[in-house]
C-alpha cells in the first residue's frame, strides 16, 4: 500500500494528519515524496473562488459542494482564512458558514492562514491542493479576498470564479485590480436582489469585454446560493470550462507555468533573490513533479555554498 493509499483508506483523521505533517516540514525528504506522488496521480479538476468580502463566497461554495456530491463527485476544499495577529493560525469564522455534514466522507476541508503572503493563498495551498487532487474529483480553493495584490489564485486554479455582489461599487473597480483579467467564470452573489443584480452583471459584462479577448468568452452569472438559484448553472459552465481545457493542451501548459510560479515563489521564500538568480532555469519538463525540481533546485544550491 503506497502512502496514498494509506490516506484514502484512513479517511478524514489521515488526511488531516498528513497535511499537518506537511506544514511542520515542507521541505523534507517525505513530505517531497508524498507530494511527488501525489502529483502523479493528480486527478482533480481545481476550481478557484475569489471576491471581496462579504460577497458569500463561503455560502456559494457550500451549495456547490452539495450539488456535486448530489451527482457523485466527491469534494475538497483548501479555504484559505486570515490569521490570528497572536498565533499565526487560521481564522476559522468563514469556516462555519460552509454547511456540509462532519460525516460525509466524501467532502473534506482544510483551512489555512495566509500569514504575510499578500496573494491572497497561503504558502502552503499548492502542497495541499496537490494531496486533494489526487484523493478527491472536485478541489475548491477560496481565498482571503480580492484586490491588487490578490490575483495569486490564478496560478493554482484551472478554473477561477470571480464572486462580485450587487450594490458593490463600480465594477470597472475589479479590471483597475486586474482582477477581471484573470477569471474564467464571473458570478453575480444575492441575485435575489432583483434590479440591483441585473446591473452589477450589466457593468460586469461591460468590464470584461475591456479584458484582451481570448478563445474562452467569460460567462456572467446571477446565483442565489442560499435558494440554490443558478447552482446548476454554474456548476454546468464550470464543467464546459474543464472540457475546454482539455482541448488543445491548455491544461498542461497552463498547469506547467503554475508550477513554474511556485517554483520561483519557493526559492525566493528559501534562498531570496540571489538565490533565485543563482538557480538557473524553473522550467518544469512536461510530466515531472514540480517537488521534485524544487528538490534538485536545493540541492545544487546548497551545495553552491
Amino acid at each position: 500500500m503506497t502512502d496514498l493509499d494509506a490516506l484514502a483508506a484512513g479517511g478524514k483523521p489521515a488526511l488531516a494528519r498528513a497535511l499537518a505533517a506537511i506544514e511542520r516540514d515542507p521541505d523534507g525528504d517525505v513530505t517531497l515524496a508524498l507530494l511527488d506522488a501525489a502529483h502523479a496521480r493528480r486527478r482533480a479538476a481545481v476550481v478557484g473562488i475569489t471576491g471581496p468580502p462579504g460577497v458569500g463566497k463561503s455560502t456559494l461554495l457550500g451549495a456547490l459542494t452539495s450539488a456535486w456530491r448530489a451527482g457523485g463527485r466527491r469534494v475538497g476544499v483548501v479555504a484559505v482564512d486570515p490569521s490570528s495577529r497572536a498565533s499565526g493560525g487560521a481564522l476559522l469564522g468563514d469556516r462555519a458558514r460552509i454547511a456540509t455534514d462532519p460525516n460525509d466522507a466524501g467532502v473534506f476541508v482544510r483551512s489555512l492562514a495566509a500569514r504575510d503572503r499578500l496573494g491572497g493563498l497561503a504558502e502552503l495551498a499548492m502542497p495541499a491542493v496537490t494531496v486533494l487532487a489526487a484523493l478527491y474529483d472536485i478541489v475548491v480553493v477560496e481565498t482571503v479576498g480580492v484586490g491588487q495584490s490578490e490575483t495569486e489564485i490564478a496560478d493554482l486554479a484551472d478554473t477561477l470564479v470571480l464572486c462580485v455582489q450587487p450594490g458593490a461599487g463600480d465594477s470597472l473597480q475589479y479590471m483597475k485590480a486586474g482582477v477581471a483579467e484573470t477569471p474564467d467564470i464571473a458570478v453575480v452573489t444575492k441575485a435575489d436582489l432583483g434590479p440591483a443584480a441585473a446591473r452589477a452583471a450589466a457593468d460586469l459584462k461591460a468590464g470584461l469585454s475591456l479584458a484582451a479577448p481570448g478563445q474562452w468568452r467569460v460567462p456572467v452569472l446571477l446565483v442565489a446560493a442560499p435558494r440554490r438559484d443558478g447552482i446548476d448553472a454554474l456548476t454546468a459552465a464550470i464543467d464546459r470550462h474543464q472540457q475546454w481545457l482539455d482541448g488543445e493542451g491548455r491544461r498542461a501548459r497552463r498547469r506547467a507555468l503554475q508550477a513554474r510560479h511556485w517554483l520561483e515563489q519557493s526559492v525566493r521564500d528559501r534562498f531570496g533573490r540571489e538565490g533565485l538568480k543563482r538557480c538557473g532555469s524553473l522550467d518544469v519538463m512536461p510530466g515531472q513533479s514540480p517537488f521534485a525540481r524544487y528538490r534538485e533546485i536545493v540541492a545544487e544550491l546548497l551545495s553552491s555554498r
